[in-house]
């Protein structure tokens, strides 16, 4: 497995290269000092999931994550030494996985790194039910996928996840900590902005209106219910 570290200072791509080899051996990390670099890597080299620095010289991590996501679905996990809650939430709206601070653990970085991975990799639970309909909105649990006019979705898995357990409870409201266990894992708990921020993206896709919603409605303080069908 192959992770790029994007990073200005080569003494943290160094520091997480020794803390992977001390604790994940079949682990290759690759470094990155700036954005070309960076984007050039992803398309050669295809790196399983991408470690990215927002203060990088010239153009800053989030217009590589901008430009990452124009041709890649690759894993992202922000690194930063700004504990902003609102440069979280603007790299989870570009794309990003998980966020870091600096300076950081490395257990607890490779533990969000394999909680990143795993949701990736893992599909969403199996269904007895073919598919749910609301509207427009097809949600086919054989395939794994939703089309909204008959037109395929293009989500990432944690957004069809998201989907996946809204629908399955339609009706019901899934509280903030109900939805960060089922779609992120549990040392997730305390991150209700992922449950937000993923939550505007599902609605973004669907042309869900959150004032007059006719997927998601949002109960205050609470969390999200997914209307049923009319």
């Amino acid at each position: 497995m192959r992770i790029l570290v994007v990073d200005d200072e080569p003494d943290v791509v160094e520091s997480v290269r020794l803390g992977f080899n001390l604790q994940w051996r079949e682990v290759e990390v690759l470094g990155a000092g700036d954005a070309e670099a960076a984007l050039d890597i992803v398309e050669r080299e295809s790196p399983d999931i991408v470690l990215l620095d927002i203060g990088l010289p010239g153009r800053d991590g989030f217009d590589i994550l901008r430009e990452l996501r124009e041709f890649s679905d690759v894993p992202v996990v922000m690194l930063t030494a700004r504990d902003d809650a609102m440069d979280k939430v603007k790299g989870l709206e570009l794309g990003a996985d998980d966020y870091v601070t600096k300076p950081f653990n490395h257990l607890e970085l490779m533990a969000r790194v394999r909680a990143v991975l795993r949701r990736h990799d893992m599909p969403a639970p199996a269904s007895r039910a073919p598919s749910f309909r609301s509207g427009d909105l097809e949600v086919d649990f054989a395939r794994q996928e939703a089309r909204l006019h008959g037109e395929r979705l293009d989500l990432t898995p944690t957004e069809y996840k998201l989907l996946y357990h809204l629908v399955r409870n339609a009706g019901h409201v899934l509280q903030h900590g109900t939805l960060l266990a089922k779609v992120w894992g549990r040392e997730y708990m305390d991150e209700t902005d992922y449950v937000r921020v993923y939550v505007r993206r599902l609605r973004d896709k669907l042309g869900d209106d959150p004032d007059h919603p006719r997927y998601i409605q949002t109960e205050r303080r609470l969390g999200y219910r997914f209307l049923l069908p009319g």
